[in-house]
């Protein structure tokens, strides 16, 4: 009698996926995430989505103003199988910025991905994983819509609270009430 065979998937934790780009096997060309164990290849950058996201990251450091740390997709480790990229970050200040380690859930102010091939996995995949991980804010710029969708109060599945924001509206992260981003500004 033949065993039937089941293909079994190996997870690749935080651990190996960091010594594999040591190793140079992972570039920093190589547009790849690691969420939840599998190495997911993410699409190229268009013209819009690096638009939107650097008028994002443009308002983000001028209302700042030194109060956060801006991180334009840069690594956030989330326990020992993800290390996702999101486009922006905003972080609580370091005086390192964040040189010696690989910032956690607990330094996220807000995390903004920049969604316009990638707004079903962000409403998704995404918005599991940043809420099981306590991320208090997770925005998702929706480019196609012109809009932003700001998610709030973090639960092990996702979100609690949803909030939409489309121009002439303007929008503050909750750990900075008085910095006012018009949705105008971010989509002309």
């Amino acid at each position: 009698m033949n065993a039937v065979f089941t293909p079994a998937r190996t997870r690749i934790s935080v651990d190996r996926y960091q010594k594999m780009i040591a190793a140079g096997v992972l570039t920093k060309y190589d547009r790849i995430e690691l969420i939840e164990g599998e190495m997911i290849d993410m699409p190229p950058i268009g013209k819009m989505h690096s638009a939107v996201s650097s008028r994002l990251n443009e308002l983000f450091v001028l209302k700042s103003s030194g109060a956060a740390t801006v991180v334009v997709a840069g690594p956030i480790n989330l326990g020992d199988f993800s290390e996702p990229q999101p486009d922006l970050m905003l972080l609580k200040r370091r005086a390192d910025f964040y040189s010696t380690k690989i910032p956690e859930a607990e330094d996220v102010l807000l995390i903004a991905e920049v969604s316009d091939s990638t707004l079903a996995f962000d409403q998704t995949t995404k918005l599991k994983l940043y809420g099981q991980h306590g991320i208090k804010e997770y925005w998702i710029v929706d480019i196609a819509a012109k809009r932003i969708i700001v998610h709030r109060e973090p639960i092990a599945n996702g979100y609690t609270r949803r909030l939409e924001f489309q121009a002439p509206d303007s929008l503050s992260p909750e750990a900075f009430p008085s910095m006012a981003i018009a949705l105008s500004d971010l989509f002309p």
